[in-house]
């Protein structure tokens, strides 16, 4: 076992060397830091299953720092370097942009996995610097580039591992250096897949094509993947290749969050309970909130998690009408869903150029204001690594007791939002947010349903998953009110950059 493994628990020691094992038999040894050549044929997949705490996101972290002490080169999103018959590569994945976004804060190069599907083409002048920055290439001289610039530029690289966001702080946009994108058309190498339990049958298998070697990590407590009729993907593999964290780590600091989330394995444990459960936790720590309301001011960047399709279309339907938002407009500030592209097969282009950029089905999207074009609209992407883009776009706003949505503007053909002021739990899966409010009226109708899913109560998922997307502070909604907002929308708080991409339709 390797010195990295010294610092872990005895659960997670365990997994460590089974992957270390996993990896020496596909020609990455970590013991002796040797890599030899990958083999053709030869392949693993393997998974780390544990609840929320248990310890999965520091285990992946420590095995990205010894794979990359390795000499295995990291394959992003942003940019990829040239090819060497001989190279070994690891790219680390999450199947959203929040979820990817979380992994970098912790600073480990996530990407989604959608991003990694297509490769950036870079302007030849500009692929010099990110050659240089990746250490391919010899330091540069670049026309309109200062040598304090590409400094900049290195030191905002070496903290990141960003290309684009190291371009960005030495003065260039995305529209110099990112010309196009081009669909991935060779394998890569090992890959690891947080958030695995989103994951459906067909992309696991999309991605055991392109990743020989592939590690999951997941939660078994969480919904099972909408379109799922056999429950996770991990849960199929033989015993062997699926390894469980049983130790909750981050309760030894006594979060009382996931005190109340690991609470709901008891099986005898019935919804009045648990809510009792929560009103005490709130009592005596602050990081648990009894409310009697959902906060409005919060709600603009962090939703409402439902259950149920008609409590969100109301929650939707309230938010918009205590800020008196028209209907024929969107307020900068309010936040957008994506929920896909509509283009025909002749735009692939197109196509490729939005989902590159983080407008995947999904996405969490800030309304900036509307863009150069009728129909256009300019968008921040949360959790994207560069998040602002105009877009032609279908907005579509959902009413109480309407079939039909409201559409205020739209283009002919581009990304389709819907309002994202309150989400279903389904949908939040693999999010975070600092606070959430979780809408208990719902959760208590499921629990009085007697529903089952995937042999758990389904109400208990939905407050396992609800409540564990809370990072700081949960506000458990016991009523269906709403408070008045005490600031205006704004977007004051995204970082002001500018708009990097401008996609126009074709005529």
């Amino acid at each position: 076992m390797s010195e990295t493994a010294l610092t872990f628990s005895p659960d997670q020691a365990e997994a460590h060397d089974r992957i270390v094992e996993m990896l020496r038999g596909v020609g990455v040894d970590l013991d002796e830091g040797a890599l030899t050549p990958p083999r053709d044929g030869k392949s693993a997949v393997m998974a780390v299953v544990g609840k929320a705490g248990s310890g999965k996101t520091l285990l992946l972290a420590a095995l990205y720092h010894a794979l990359t002490e390795a000499g295995l080169e990291i394959v992003s999103g942003d940019y990829e370097g040239r090819k060497r018959r001989d190279r070994r590569t690891l790219a680390i994945l999450a199947p959203t942009n929040k979820a990817a976004s979380v992994l970098r804060l912790r600073g480990v190069p996530a990407t989604t996995i959608h991003r990694i599907l297509y490769t950036p083409v870079y302007h030849p002048e500009y692929e010099k610097i990110a050659e240089w920055l990746a250490g391919q290439g010899t330091r540069p001289a670049i026309e309109g580039l200062t040598d304090l610039a590409l400094d900049r530029a290195l030191a905002f690289y070496q903290t990141t591992r960003s290309i684009p966001g190291a371009l960005a702080v030495a003065g260039l946009r995305g529209s110099d250096f990112i010309t196009g994108w081009k669909r991935r058309e060779e394998p890569l190498d090992i890959g690891f897949v947080d958030e695995a339990s989103m994951l459906d049958a067909q992309q696991l298998t999309d991605l055991r094509e392109i990743f020989p070697t592939l590690l999951l990590f997941g939660d078994p407590a969480q919904l099972p993947p909408v379109k799922s009729t056999g429950g996770m993907v991990f849960e199929a593999l033989p015993a062997p290749a699926k390894l469980t964290l049983s130790r909750v780590h981050r309760q030894d600091a006594g979060n009382p969050i996931l005190d109340l989330a690991h609470a709901l394995a008891d099986p005898a444990l019935d919804f009045p309970q648990f809510e009792a459960m929560v009103e005490e936790a709130a009592r005596r720590d602050e990081r648990v909130r009894w409310a009697e309301r959902v906060e409005v001011d919060l709600m603009a960047r962090s939703p409402v998690l439902v259950w149920r399709n008609a409590t969100r279309i109301r929650l939707i339907h309230a938010f918009r009408a205590v800020h008196g938002a028209p209907e024929t407009e969107l307020l900068p500030g309010e936040p957008l869903i994506c929920d896909g592209i509509e283009l025909p097969l002749k735009h692939r282009k197109k196509r490729i150029d939005l989902e590159a950029r983080g407008l995947i089905k999904g996405a969490q999207v800030v309304y900036l204001g509307p863009g150069n074009r009728p129909g256009f609209s300019r968008l921040h992407v949360i959790g994207a690594e560069d998040p602002q883009v105009s877009a032609a776009s279908i907005v579509k706003i959902e009413k109480p007791d309407e079939a039909e949505p409201f559409i205020p503007f739209a283009a002919n053909m581009g990304a389709t939002f819907l309002h994202g002021a309150a989400v279903t739990i389904h949908k939040a899966q693999g999010s975070q947010w600092r606070a959430v409010q979780v809408f208990a009226p719902d959760i208590d109708v499921a629990a009085r349903m007697g529903r089952i899913e995937a042999g758990q109560p389904l109400w208990k998922r939905l407050a396992y998953v609800a409540i564990t997307r809370a990072e700081e502070r949960l506000h458990w909604v016991v009523r269906n009110r709403l408070s008045k907002p005490t600031v205006p929308l704004t977007v004051e708080d995204l970082r002001a950059r500018p708009v990097a991409l401008e996609l126009e339709e074709e005529q």
